[in-house]
């Protein structure tokens, strides 16, 4: 009986250490990226999303959906570790788009405290000459 007094409370001390852990939670350097101004004739644009786990448990990154099918995005895959940084690649294809000014948002979804961030891109796209 004494045993199973004993187990339950470490059961219960395990319990309590591991929720007392702030879950992970994800920090990007910036939301936003301006391309500026580019030109039509080459209309492949790519930027990098800097994010930090900031939080005690591993960031798991589970999608990164764009808005449009012209804005591709590539993520870490593997768990981010507390403390350390991972990256989202954003790649913008005007090509057979019009010119002019565009945004585009990309959502990502992780196990975070916050679940959803969303991440935008923008720029001007000028004609060709």
């Amino acid at each position: 009986m004494k045993k199973m007094i004993v187990m339950a409370l470490m059961l219960v001390g395990c319990m309590t250490v591991a929720m007392a852990q702030k879950p992970a939670e994800i920090k990007f350097d910036k939301t936003t990226h301006n391309f500026g101004t580019f030109s039509e004739s080459e209309p492949k644009v790519t930027c990098v999303f800097t994010y930090t786990n900031v939080g005690e448990q591993p960031l798991v990154v589970n999608q990164a959906i764009a808005s449009c099918g012209c804005t591709v995005p590539e993520y870490t895959k593997t768990p981010v570790q507390p403390g350390e940084k991972g990256e989202i690649k954003v790649t913008y294809n005007g090509a057979g788009k019009f010119p002019g000014h565009f945004k585009k948002s990309i959502t990502i979804r992780s196990n975070g405290a916050v679940e959803m961030t969303r991440l935008y891109i923008e720029g001007d796209m000028t004609e060709a000459k």
